[in-house]
C-alpha cells in the first residue's frame, strides 16, 4: 500500500513542482529584468516568486527523502527528465507539446522556461539518483511490542503466600533501660576514691 501512495505522490509532485518552478522563475526573471531597466530596486518584489520556489524545493524535497518508497522520487524524476531527453530527438515537437500561454489570477506561466533552461532535468536527476539509497528499500524498523505488565493489584492477589519459617531458638530478653547489672562499670557505680578523704 506505501508503493501505491508513493506513486500518486509522484505522480502529482512532479506537474505540480513544473508549475510552480515556472511561476517563480518567470516572476524573478522579469523582476530582475524590471530593476535592470529602471537602475532601481525593491527586494519585497521577489517575495512572491521566492515563495513559490521554495513550495516547488519542499514538495520536492518530501518527495525525494522520505522513506515512504522509492516508487515516488522514481516516477517523479522520470517525469521531469523525460521531456528534457526529448529535446535531443525532435525539440521542436516537444516544444510544441508544453502548453503556452497558461494563465493564473492574470499571471502567465511561462512552461517553457525550467525545459529550455534545464531546471527540470536537474531536478529530474536529483529524484532519480534519491531512488538507489539503500536505506529507501528498507521497511522502517518495527519495534518490538513488549507483553504487558500486569498490574499491582492483580500481582499481589496472584502471588503465592510463603509461610515463614519457623524458628526454634530460644527468646533472649532484652536489658531493661536503667537495670543495674552484676558486673561493675564505670556508669554503674561512682569511682572509689570519691567521698574518701586523702590523707597528707
Amino acid at each position: 500500500m506505501r508503493h501505491l501512495w508513493s506513486l500518486l505522490a509522484g505522480v502529482v509532485a512532479a506537474p505540480l513542482a513544473w508549475v510552480l518552478v515556472s511561476m517563480g522563475q518567470g516572476d524573478s526573471a522579469r523582476t530582475v529584468n524590471d530593476w535592470a531597466a529602471s537602475g532601481s530596486y525593491n527586494t519585497a518584489d521577489l517575495i512572491e516568486p521566492a515563495i513559490y520556489l521554495v513550495v516547488a524545493g519542499i514538495v520536492l524535497g518530501l518527495i525525494g527523502t522520505l522513506r515512504f518508497s522509492p516508487l515516488g522520487p522514481l516516477v517523479a524524476g522520470l517525469l521531469l527528465v523525460t521531456p528534457y531527453a526529448g529535446l535531443f530527438a525532435d525539440p521542436f515537437a516537444v516544444r510544441d507539446l508544453v502548453p503556452d500561454g497558461w494563465e493564473v489570477l492574470d499571471r502567465a506561466i511561462p512552461l517553457e522556461q525550467p525545459l529550455d533552461n534545464g531546471t527540470l532535468v536537474l531536478l529530474g536527476a536529483l529524484l532519480v539518483i534519491a531512488t538507489f539509497s539503500a536505506q529507501r528499500w528498507r521497511r522502517w524498523p518495527v519495534a518490538a511490542v513488549s507483553p504487558a505488565s500486569p498490574d499491582l493489584e492483580s500481582t499481589l492477589t496472584d502471588a503465592p503466600v510463603v509461610d515463614a519459617p519457623a524458628v526454634d531458638a530460644p527468646l533472649v530478653d532484652a536489658p531493661v533501660v536503667g537495670a543495674r547489672t552484676s558486673g561493675e562499670t564505670p556508669w554503674s557505680a561512682p569511682p572509689s576514691t570519691v567521698g574518701k578523704r586523702v590523707e597528707s
